[in-house]
């Protein structure tokens, strides 16, 4: 890995301080025989806003042109990038930025009796309720973003869910989302993962803030949407930022000479204009993305249309308006919607906290109660497997229901939640519920 740095021709700068100095310096103040060069780089600012610029140009991004708009004026002109910018920006989002998730609820330990373990990625309340925030701009990778808060991986987002969706402690997920996008690759994938988890728990995606963009990609995925009332949502296009440096380059009598194999190689390059043809080649580009991100939000949103999608223009909706058109499920709070996640949670977990500490909670049953117990759970069970059924949501949809009521122990109301999103059965599946179950190598216990 390279970063960016300035150094003189034929004497090198000694060290990273003096680099960093020389890039405080206005590009009048500069030497005119100083040139933009490579050397291996360090954790310095100047590194990292290389990352935030390699992260930024010539990228297909899904994000609001407003954030688009504030990065570039951070790395305007610089060929020498004030640093100090970037921390500015960090310190004030990281004053603004709100986050009621992290209020409420705590991480956890993987195993209670085994605290080398490691910590779960994400805070519980003892409901079962996962909390996974989603803040700030979206990156593809996360491994070099550990110093900046109010950013978040794809990554690091799918690791979460996976573990969530995983976790028998956890009956319900909560994405609560404040971000206005980032990058466009990844940002399908990380809404598979929300979809795959959706099909095991609710995952409700609380706009709590923002989730334009790329975050609404994310949020699109969930089993439902809930907007705060301030809370903007939308914004499904994608933008690519090609700077051209060659000018401010040509005045401060730098040359750059690129030496390269592939024809096609430095296309887009920001010494240089962009030329007709490569121009149209990143259009088709992000059109292709463009597609990519209709569709994803077409199969997480049943009720719009692909063409109602590409209608809003990439426009944003606030709070009921957002409802109206289709983008959310209802107006609610982080607060709201948590605490009706946590009214229709299953009962109680068999690890009961206190204070820091764990508990195995036990009972001694005689024979016969066993016995009852059993009984009573059977019929619970095929209960409840017919109830989901023979729900209304539930036609056409056949196999969704049958892998929601026998394998993940769904509450009717869940199921109805997962069936609006799930999808349509194959024609050749039959809509007669034996031979469903028998296709899938299930059956129905028999009445007693």
């Amino acid at each position: 890995m390279t970063s960016l740095s300035w150094s003189n021709v034929g004497k090198h700068a000694s060290d990273t301080t003096d680099l960093i100095e020389l890039m405080e310096l206005p590009v009048e103040e500069r030497m005119p025989d100083q040139v933009w060069c490579l050397y291996s780089g360090d954790n310095s600012p100047m590194t990292r806003l290389a990352h935030i610029a390699d992260r930024v140009l010539n990228r297909p991004l899904m994000i609001l042109p407003d954030k688009l708009s504030l990065i570039a004026s951070v790395l305007d002109g610089r060929i020498g990038i004030d640093a100090k910018g970037f921390d500015d920006i960090e310190a004030d989002y990281l004053r603004s930025a709100p986050e009621a998730s992290r209020f409420v609820g705590q991480v956890e330990l993987n195993d209670p009796n085994n605290p080398a373990a490691g910590k779960k990625p994400y805070r519980t309340t003892p409901e079962g309720v996962a909390i996974i925030p989603v803040m700030g701009s979206l990156v593809n990778r996360g491994g070099w973003i550990g110093a900046y808060s109010g950013m978040t991986s794809y990554e690091g987002l799918k690791h979460q869910l996976s573990a969530a969706a995983g976790d028998p402690a956890v009956s319900s997920i909560i994405l609560d989302m404040d971000s206005p996008g980032g990058e466009a690759v990844g940002a399908f994938e990380a809404g598979d993962a929300v979809r795959q988890a959706a099909q095991l728990k609710e995952v409700v995606a609380i706009v709590n803030g923002m989730a334009a963009s790329a975050a609404y990609a994310i949020a699109s995925a969930a089993t439902k949407i809930v907007v705060t009332s301030s809370g903007i949502a939308g914004s499904i296009g994608v933008v690519m930022l090609h700077a051209d440096y060659s000018n401010k380059l040509h005045q401060a009598g730098i040359v750059p000479t690129m030496i390269f194999a592939g024809a096609r190689k430095v296309d887009g390059n920001p010494y240089e204009k962009l030329t007709a043809e490569v121009k149209g080649e990143l259009s088709a580009e992000i059109n292709r993305f463009y597609d990519l991100f209709v569709s994803s939000v077409a199969k997480g949103r049943r009720g719009m249309t692909e063409d109602a999608i590409r209608a809003t223009e990439a426009r944003t909706y606030i709070g009921a308006d957002a409802v109206a058109i289709g983008l959310a499920d209802e107006v609610g709070t982080f607060e709201s919607a948590l605490a009706d996640l946590s009214r229709r949670a299953p009962p109680a977990r068999s690890i009961a906290k206190t204070r820091g500490s764990f508990m195995q909670t036990e009972r001694t049953f005689t024979s016969q109660q066993f016995g009852e117990a059993i009984v009573n759970a059977r019929q619970s069970e095929r209960d409840r497997i017919r109830a989901i059924l023979s729900l209304p949501e539930a036609r056409s949809k056949e196999a969704a229901a049958l892998s929601i009521a026998t394998t993940s122990g769904a509450t009717v109301e869940d199921a109805k939640l997962r069936l609006k999103s799930a999808e349509t059965s194959p024609a050749n599946l039959s809509a007669s519920w034996d031979q469903a179950l028998k296709r899938a190598g299930f059956s129905l216990p028999k009445n007693s």
